[in-house]
């Protein structure tokens, strides 16, 4: 159990929940504004039937095992979405750690990235490691296959690519850094010994304040969409959509470039 990571989730979880989403905290006319954002603790813990004190130790990390009960009250007092509900079990330590192994990818799923065909689409694993790809993306964004294991990440491309691949189009940069950050704080609490993982986490946040900034935030809402922008030598600026699909029974996702109809990123993804 993570008793640091699952306080400060709470804490943050509870400032950002606006009082005008709990009927019951909603104060009335006259009462002295709110000093701080979000809940106050008491009024989480009426809302979840704790006592105060028992709460404000969870928010200083001073309650080794609270219990599903507990934890399953006190996700419907701050609005948790399922996957937030997953992320506290984990934290609590109420899911085992899952194991973080390297696995070949089976021969049906490298099949599939081949028969995407013109869209261009990667694996990768938890870490975000890229595994394997097609045909399409090398010709649309690298030889993933000439970059070194060691740096063959999704996260780690837009260094390594800064002249050709942005992290998304202008105004939406922070949509995307968000993201990075969501996924890592997921991946995070699932593979909690995987040292790699957190050298990696510990890579990005002194390389980009955004991306520390949003790793602070303890944001784990997934986003199944996304822009990025490529600045492509022979084609010019394409912004495309990523979808990110969870493949069932295992750990990796697929990713794929899609592009909105009569743009220059359609075009460049029409076979000619």
């Amino acid at each position: 159990m993570s008793r640091a990571d699952l306080a400060d989730f709470l804490r943050r979880r509870r400032e950002s929940l606006h009082p005008d989403r709990v009927p019951a905290a909603v104060d009335p006319p006259g009462k002295r504004a709110r000093r701080t954002p979000g809940l106050r603790r008491e009024e989480v813990a009426a809302q979840a039937g704790i006592s105060v004190n028992y709460y404000e130790r969870l928010e200083q990390a001073r309650v080794s095992h609270p219990s599903p009960e507990v934890l399953a009250a006190l996700s419907t007092a701050l609005r948790l979405t399922d996957a937030e509900r997953e992320h506290v079990a984990r934290l609590a330590g109420q899911i085992p750690p899952a194991t973080s192994e390297r696995r070949p990818v089976p021969a049906e799923t490298r099949r599939m990235l081949d028969q995407l065909g013109h869209i261009p689409a990667y694996l990768v694993d938890e870490r975000q490691d890229i595994v394997a790809w097609n045909d399409a993306a090398v010709a649309l964004i690298t030889d993933f296959g000439r970059i070194p294991a060691e740096d063959r990440n999704a996260l780690k491309l837009p260094l390594l690519l800064r002249d050709m691949l942005c992290s998304a189009p202008p105004g939406e940069e922070g949509e995307f850094v968000q993201h990075t950050a969501a996924q890592l704080r997921t991946a995070s609490a699932r593979y909690p010994t995987d040292r790699a993982l957190s050298e990696l986490i510990n890579e990005l946040a002194a390389r980009s304040p955004d991306f520390a900034a949003a790793w602070r935030d303890h944001d784990v809402r997934p986003r199944t969409t996304l822009r990025k922008r490529l600045h492509h030598s022979r084609l010019g600026v394409l912004d495309f959509d990523l979808q990110t699909l969870l493949l069932a029974g295992s750990n990796l996702q697929l990713v794929m470039y899609t592009a909105t109809p009569n743009t220059p990123a359609a075009d460049a993804l029409t076979p000619r």
